[in-house]
């Protein structure tokens, strides 16, 4: 039997632990043998002293086998292939490009998360469409993917159970953003999953974990190295999290947006990582073709408007309304207004997610009741010029007093200058 105060004071002293002891503290925290403190104590000499590559390995490892784990491919007789982010402000891309990838010939099987602080739950903004739900069982679940050709449901209570308590402990004890717990907290996930291909969208810049394309690097290298010990492809997509993604910020609409997108009348930045996750998604499948032509298919999907009934079959399939026209609307919708010539030289993603925090688009803490109506649309994006009068915004409120609130933060996102600033990339780099 280990001593827990035995290894985090090695851990604190920098000492490299063997597998066997990380998996007994994980394996005995998940069985409620060892209390929070102990572990809270460990993730903060983890976040001090950091994790190896064997030692990152073991936690996940662990964390999967706190739990059982899925065997998609087997259950379906299909290369299985997943997409995760790692969050940011108006990520609606999961929703997006499911129906494109399903629509292509190639089954989309997704266990999500739901949303904390600024960065919004793809299940929070499927949870918007009246009637949706995400509470699948596992045979329901695989028989929807089988029949329909995609699924997206909450993570079930006995899928690595260990991330889940270990989670909500790092997020109350300051330990959520470092490297190694990271990439174990979302391998662990996709690999008992049973996904057997990855493609994960690693978010950099203001509103991300990740602050700079360094960092977001040695993330995705580490959850590469990750997959490639459990068996699985993988393929990180660094992106711009430094502006909001597309326009809308908010649950309802976000999936107004991401529906826009599928019919091909998506934001430019947002239809361009859609069709990027596409592309790589179709790529690591069975289908046997390149990314070239994954894109293509992709986008022939969108334009024959198969994927868009896929959209509809799906939401269906989980008892939801397709129709935009059901989704909850705000009560006040107010315009913001240019008061300037120039260009937008800047668009804070973190200031406009908190603007939507602060409406009730997301949760402060754990518990929170989630409002679906509202949020922000961001009409005026980076580079883009305006004149006095031209609608920068629109704030979707439940109130006046919220409003108004919520106007000051958003105007406060945006700087103008006399001069365009330089384009950029939604996609930043591909690591593989």
């Amino acid at each position: 039997m280990i001593r827990p105060a035995e290894l985090i004071e090695r851990k604190r002293n920098g000492e490299e632990l063997g597998a066997d002891e990380i998996a007994e503290l994980i394996l005995g925290y998940a069985r409620g043998e060892i209390p929070d403190y102990q572990l809270a104590a460990f993730c903060m000499a983890v976040y001090f002293k950091g994790l190896n590559p064997a030692e990152t390995y073991a936690l996940t490892d662990a964390m999967i086998r706190s739990g059982r784990t899925l065997e998609l491919g087997a259950a379906l007789g299909r290369k299985v292939v997943d997409k995760h982010s790692t969050g940011g402000v108006g990520d609606k891309t999961t929703i997006a490009v499911g129906p494109i990838v399903a629509a292509c010939g190639v089954p989309v099987g997704k266990m999500s998360g739901r949303g904390l602080g600024h960065t919004g739950g793809t299940l929070d903004k499927l949870e918007s469409i009246p009637g949706f739900s995400v509470d699948l069982s596992v045979d329901a679940f695989v028989g929807q993917v089988r029949e329909v050709g995609l699924a997206i449901i909450g993570q079930t209570a006995d899928l690595v159970p260990a991330d889940k308590q270990l989670y909500g402990l790092r997020d109350v004890t300051a330990t959520v953003d470092i490297v190694p717990l990271i990439a174990s907290s979302i391998m662990s996930k996709k690999i008992a999953g049973g996904a057997d291909a990855i493609v994960l969208d690693v978010k950099v810049g203001d509103g991300a974990f990740m602050k700079t394309l360094e960092d977001a690097r040695v993330l995705a290298e580490s959850m590469l190295e990750l997959g490639r010990h459990a068996g699985r492809e993988v393929v990180c997509l660094l992106t711009d999290m430094d502006q909001p993604l597309g326009a809308a910020v908010g649950n309802a609409l976000e999936i107004v947006e991401a529906r826009a997108t599928i019919c091909g009348d998506g934001p430019p930045d947002f239809t361009e990582l859609v069709l990027d996750a596409c592309a790589r998604l179709l790529a690591l499948s069975d289908l046997g073709i390149e990314a070239d032509e994954g894109r293509r298919r992709a986008q022939a999907a969108v334009a024959d408007g198969s994927a868009l009934a896929v959209y509809e079959r799906w939401i269906r399939a989980q008892g939801g309304d397709p129709d935009p026209g059901v989704l909850p609307r705000a009560a006040v919708v107010r315009e913001l207004r240019a008061m300037v010539v120039g260009y937008v030289t800047r668009l804070g993603a973190i200031d406009v997610g908190h603007a939507a925090l602060h409406l009730g688009a997301g949760r402060a803490v754990k518990g929170d009741e989630i409002d679906h109506a509202v949020g922000v649309v961001c009409h005026a994006k980076r580079g883009q010029q305006v004149e006095p009068g031209d609608v920068l915004a629109e704030v979707h409120a439940r109130d006046e007093a919220g409003a108004d609130a919520a106007t000051a933060e958003v105007l406060a996102a945006y700087d103008f200058g006399d001069a365009a600033p330089a384009e950029r990339s939604i996609l930043l780099d591909v690591v593989s």
